[in-house]
């Protein structure tokens, strides 16, 4: 017997095609990371195929959602260790 439903990942390969007119659209900067939007949710795929929603949409959204997540919880680290940094650079200026 062969399968009832397609599998998130032909979906995920749909959704990406029917966008392909308006990524065609889009300015040369702009591809790349419309690109990397979709690159975020075949990273995700095995959860979204078991979550297995009506709308892949919507599975696709909330993988990029949780790599932007992921990136921000990454910058904030980052620049809270550089901040640190320059005060403690700062507070040995100051007692120099």
């Amino acid at each position: 017997m062969g399968r009832t439903n397609p599998t998130y990942r032909d979906l995920l390969a749909s959704v990406e095609e029917r966008w392909g007119t308006y990524r065609r659209g889009l300015r040369r900067d702009d591809k790349p990371h419309f690109d990397q939007l979709f690159v975020y949710a075949r990273d995700h795929a095995d959860a979204s195929g078991l979550q297995n929603h009506d709308d892949p949409m919507a599975a696709v959204l909330l993988s990029v959602a949780l790599e932007q997540e992921k990136t921000i919880a990454d910058l904030s680290e980052r620049v809270a260790a550089l901040e640190d940094a320059v005060g403690d650079e700062d507070s040995r200026e100051g007692s120099a």
